[in-house]
């Protein structure tokens, strides 16, 4: 302690001040600066808990017929009844349900198949990846909502047969982007220092190329939500998704699409839950990219 008792004055540099911050928390900062990606996420959880929560304050069986057909909404049923006597309101929950299930089944099974598949031919390269780009190129000219119409009907498909028929003709997009990530990737040194030390390709591809696409297997992985909803409604529309006694949004449309002058209720409850579900899952993905965007390094207060 110097003369006089005065202590010293330590100067802390603004750098020593600041906290070092994960990747992680720098990634949510930047969603959570994201407005819109934030108002689409509580959407998207609402609709969610709509379809999945929504049997518990509604006990209204859904294959109740005691209804009688075609009534107005009421006390009894807020959302009218259909042309079986179902109350609509929990036609209207299973159907979100199973639409949202159906979403996200395709989603993690496209986004898989696409990440591995495109990364086997980034890494192998040479005739590995001449073939899987020949197959990819077949696959993106086939007309895939006709071939999966026809394979579901043929397998009189249930919601997880439609589910995996969507995802079987989803990947091919996820396959490109993750070969051109892998192309420019296993040109580092981490992956070279891999294979220095005996690394085979299944470690590196699973361990170092895969963790590193992380940002983009993600944004992918929610922006194929929105095109599995879209594509299931269609193929349920054309009565050719998901079969009674299973229900979806889409077969809820096209049940009740010829109502819409007379008993438009029934057509809009469905339709807006589609389009919001669309909505609020690219806009979450849009977010995503953001905050997943490596050259966005500062973080404001």
């Amino acid at each position: 302690m110097p003369p006089g008792g005065a202590a010293p004055v330590t100067r802390v540099s603004e750098f020593d001040a600041t906290k070092a911050r994960k990747q992680s928390t720098l990634i949510l900062q930047r969603f959570f600066r994201h407005r819109l990606a934030v108002a689409s996420l509580v959407v998207f959880l609402l609709i969610v808990a709509f379809g999945y929560l929504g049997p518990l304050f509604w006990s209204l069986p859904v294959d109740d017929t005691t209804g009688r057909r075609f009534e107005p909404p009421s006390a009894a049923h807020p959302l009218g009844t259909i042309q079986t006597g179902k109350d609509m309101l929990a036609q209207l929950i299973r159907g979100t349900r199973l639409s949202v299930q159906i979403a996200l089944v395709v989603s993690l099974g496209s986004t898989f198949l696409g990440v591995v598949v495109g990364a086997l031919a980034g890494y192998l390269r040479g005739v590995v990846d001449s073939a899987i780009n020949r197959f990819i190129d077949l696959m993106l000219i086939v007309p895939q909502i006709a071939i999966a119409a026809i394979l579901v009907y043929a397998l009189e498909g249930s919601w997880y047969v439609v589910a995996l028929i969507l995802a079987a003709f989803a990947w091919m997009q996820v396959a490109r982007i993750t070969r051109g990530e892998t192309l420019s990737l296993s040109q580092r040194e981490f992956i070279e220092a891999a294979r220095a030390a005996g690394a085979g390709t299944r470690w590196i591809i699973f361990r170092h190329l895969i963790p590193n696409m992380i940002g983009s297997i993600t944004v992918n992985a929610t922006l194929a939500v929105a095109t599995a909803v879209l594509s299931e409604a269609a193929l349920s529309f054309i009565g050719l998704g998901v079969q009674s006694p299973d229900t979806s949004l889409g077969l809820i449309i096209s049940e009740n699409y010829s109502q819409i002058t007379d008993r438009p209720w029934l057509f809009w409850g469905p339709f807006v839950i589609i389009v919001l579900l669309s909505l609020a899952v690219n806009f979450i993905g849009d977010g995503l990219r953001d905050a997943f965007d490596p050259r966005q390094t500062k973080v404001r207060a």
